[in-house]
C-alpha cells in the first residue's frame, strides 16, 4: 500500500511541476503564426508607407531647398542641366526613389502649371508615369 501511496504521490508532483518543453514550444509557434498573420502585413503597409513619405520629402527638398540654394550660385541659369547637378545640396547623393526609380526633373517650358522654378517627380511605386501613385513636388 506505501508502494502504491508514493507512487501516486511522485505521479502528482510530475504533474505539478509544469509544461514540457514540447508545450512551451507549441504555444510559442501558435503565438509566432498569429503575430505573422496579425503584424505582419500591418508592419509591411507601414513600411510602404513611409517610403512614400521618403520620396515626397525628398522631392520637396530638391524643389523648395536645394534648387533656391543652386539658383543662387548660379544666376547665369534659370536650370540645372541635370537633376544630379542639385545634389551638392543635398544630404542625399542618390537620384533614386525608394523604389529604384529615377526622379524626373522638369524645368524650364517643361515646367508643369502650378511648379515655380523646378519641378521634380517619382513615378512612385509602380514605376510608371501619370499613374495615381505619383510623387511630386508642386501638389
Amino acid at each position: 500500500m506505501k508502494k502504491l501511496v508514493r507512487a501516486l504521490n511522485r505521479s502528482q508532483r510530475t504533474a505539478q511541476r509544469g509544461m514540457t518543453l514540447l508545450e512551451i514550444m507549441i504555444v510559442l509557434a501558435i503565438l509566432a503564426l498569429v503575430m505573422g498573420l496579425v503584424v505582419g502585413p500591418r508592419v509591411m503597409k507601414m513600411f510602404g508607407e513611409s517610403k512614400g513619405d521618403i520620396a515626397r520629402a525628398t522631392v520637396k527638398k530638391y524643389a523648395f531647398e536645394a534648387y533656391p540654394s543652386w539658383s543662387a550660385s548660379h544666376p547665369d541659369k534659370s536650370c540645372p542641366d541635370k537633376l544630379e547637378d542639385l545634389n551638392e545640396y543635398m544630404n542625399n547623393k542618390d537620384i533614386k526613389d525608394p523604389w529604384g526609380f529615377q526622379y524626373k526633373m522638369l524645368c524650364g517650358q517643361n515646367l508643369p502649371a502650378g511648379a515655380k522654378g523646378i519641378a521634380i517627380a517619382s513615378p512612385g511605386e509602380d514605376g510608371k508615369e501619370g499613374t495615381g501613385d505619383d510623387i511630386k513636388s508642386w501638389e
